[in-house]
């Protein structure tokens, strides 16, 4: 990724902004479902929905994360 020019990397820091939002609305509607799913009907199949998403969540994390660094070191942020 370090070969990637000026606009390029600056394009793919405004992707990574949507994607943070869109993981954290994800997890927010899926934490809901499973509180509502467990008020409503009881701890079940529905209660443990977020947990399939936060592996998912956690290596889109570490991708930005790696992008925040080049971005640092470049002193493009």
């Amino acid at each position: 990724m370090s070969d990637i020019n000026r606009p390029e990397l600056l394009q793919e820091a405004k992707k990574n902004k949507s994607a943070n939002l869109t993981d954290a609305v994800i997890i927010g509607v899926l934490i809901g479902i499973a509180i509502y799913s467990a008020v409503k009907n009881g701890v079940g199949l529905l209660s443990f929905i977020p947990l399939i998403y936060i592996p998912i969540a956690v290596k889109n994390k570490k991708k930005n994360k790696g992008l925040e660094d080049l971005l640092k070191e470049r002193n493009l942020k």
